[in-house]
């Protein structure tokens, strides 16, 4: 199974302020959750039934998945020190 990518804005507009070599890092991870949206090392946020984080590097990536319609959302990508949720 395939999930569909949607990436809300405002994480778009995170990811454009990000230096080129991390944007493009971030963004591979971001096409490889199409295919294994809860990939090893993935944590799911407490008290959040279908909200989950990963690592890449020194960034977080806030996803949401919704497994009845097949869809990947992406809520923030931020610097780990930085509370997004």
């Amino acid at each position: 199974m395939v999930y569909k990518i949607q990436i809300e804005k405002s994480a778009l507009k995170q990811l454009s302020k990000l230096e080129k070599s991390i944007r493009k890092k971030i963004a591979a991870k971001i096409d490889e959750l199409a295919f294994n949206p809860r990939p090893f090392g993935y944590i799911q946020l407490v008290d959040k039934d279908r909200t989950y984080r990963i690592r890449v590097g020194n960034y977080r990536i806030l996803y949401d998945v919704f497994d009845n319609v097949l869809v990947v959302n992406v809520i923030s990508i931020a610097m780990r020190n930085e509370r997004t949720y």
